[in-house]
């Protein structure tokens, strides 16, 4: 194959399995709360819902191993737990949500079924296309996200056209940190660790056999999706912003997101808009539990019997919790996110440094730091947020749940000083 179509695929292949259920819901209800602040939401989001995951894409082209590379400087049992932690809570939560918004948002508005219905049905094809796992990046980068991206653009380029083009004032009292937090939701960083290995995976599986060409393929790979998820999330927010004033106040996420496909598409527009759906939703399950089942596959020496087990695990999950509403899906989530994402964030971050700045002591003193000063995040969701009113009032940026970030660098900063004095 010729290697410009190559790299094109399979950068169009891990845009898709980024762009799920959060990356579709999530952007237009921004941009309606957003109004006039649109682009410093956009900054946020682009933080927290692009670099961090394509940063773990730049990791993976490194490191060329599985998730347990990420952490093994801190320990391998910290390893072993984080691996854990992730795969359990993508299994858990962005896998299942993309079930329950295809269901509310393409099957819903034509067929009076019930959503665990929805959930058999779409895990079954989730399970199947996990098991035949060689052909992902072809079919994914070859057929589905073209289409995904087509319409995508279509409803951002209409909405400029057709809209009232009136932007109302700014719901946030920081749009920027709230475009940061709301990155959150996209898992994408979370995404970005797992199925990067899918990729690494696959092109061993390709016969891409040398350390350079693959590293190569996906860093380029990785800039093809960022850079269309920067233009996708950037319009999504901007559309939403110019329709707010035709929205209700108290619209949910896939309110949001059937109105301005409808406004924009006209009658069409729900049909589109479930297509869309279906397909963005899907390619992401596909990829996490294709992750998820690789993991384990490896612990149990190759075997395919132990990756065929997981897979279809991490599909009867995905039934279950697929079952349930995504606003009550995406509110489980919250602490979860809160817990884990600092950590993934510093651990993504630390592997696409230089050696010699991340070295195993840097590693684990960022991250025991990071763990520490998010511990009052994770909290404040689930305690009344008063009892840590005191704590967070000390702490820099905690009470826009980023009490983590000056610590951790101020940690890094001086580790690699320390050690750049000990070694000159």
């Amino acid at each position: 194959m010729n290697k410009t179509k190559e790299i094109w695929i399979a950068g169009f292949a891990l845009f898709s399995l980024f762009f799920g259920a959060g990356n579709l819901i999530l952007p237009p209800t921004l941009g309606v709360k957003a109004g006039v602040d649109w682009w410093i939401v956009v900054l946020g989001f682009i933080i927290t819902g692009i670099t961090i995951p394509i940063l773990a894409i730049f990791a993976h082209a490194k490191l060329q191993g599985t998730l347990y590379d990420f952490g093994k400087k801190v320990s391998p049992a910290f390893s072993t737990l984080f691996c854990f932690l992730i795969y359990s809570i993508a299994i858990a939560i962005p896998s299942p949500r993309t079930a329950a918004v295809t269901h509310e948002m393409a099957i819903q508005p034509f067929f009076d079924t019930p959503p665990i219905l929805t959930s058999i049905v779409y895990f079954l094809l989730v399970f199947l296309f996990a098991v035949n796992r060689a052909r992902i990046i072809g079919l994914i980068g070859t057929f589905l996200t073209p289409i995904i991206v087509l319409i995508l653009l279509v409803i951002i380029g209409l909405s400029f056209f057709v809209s009232p083009g009136i932007l109302g004032a700014s719901g946030f009292e920081n749009p920027f940190i709230d475009g940061i937090l709301e990155g959150y939701q996209t898992f994408d960083a979370i995404a970005g660790v797992v199925v990067g290995a899918v990729i690494i995976i696959s092109l061993d599986d390709s016969n891409h056999n040398t350390f350079e060409a693959k590293r190569t393929l996906i860093r380029k790979a990785g800039f093809i999706a960022g850079t269309g998820l920067l233009f996708i999330y950037g319009g999504l927010i901007l559309a939403g912003a110019l329709y707010a004033s035709t929205f209700a106040e108290n619209a949910s996420r896939t309110e949001v997101l059937a109105g301005l496909s409808t406004q924009t598409l006209g009658n069409f527009g729900t049909t589109f808009l479930s297509v869309l759906v279906a397909l963005a939703c899907f390619t992401t399950a596909v990829g996490i539990v294709t992750g998820t089942a690789d993991y384990i596959k490896g612990i149990f020496n190759n075997s395919k019997k132990a990756y065929i087990i997981t897979a279809a695990i991490a599909s009867i999950i995905g039934i279950i919790v697929g079952s349930y509403q995504v606003d009550f899906i995406i509110t489980v989530a919250v602490p979860a996110l809160m817990f884990l994402y600092p950590i993934t964030i510093i651990l993504i971050v630390l592997n696409t440094l230089p050696d010699k700045y991340a070295s195993k002591l840097v590693f684990r003193g960022v991250v025991l730091v990071t763990f520490i000063f998010s511990i009052t995040d994770f909290l404040g969701f689930i305690i009344p947020r008063e009892n840590l009113t005191g704590i967070k009032s000390s702490i820099p940026f905690a009470e826009d749940s980023l009490g983590w970030v000056l610590p951790a660098l101020l940690v890094f900063v001086v580790l690699n000083l320390i050690q750049k004095k000990e070694h000159p």
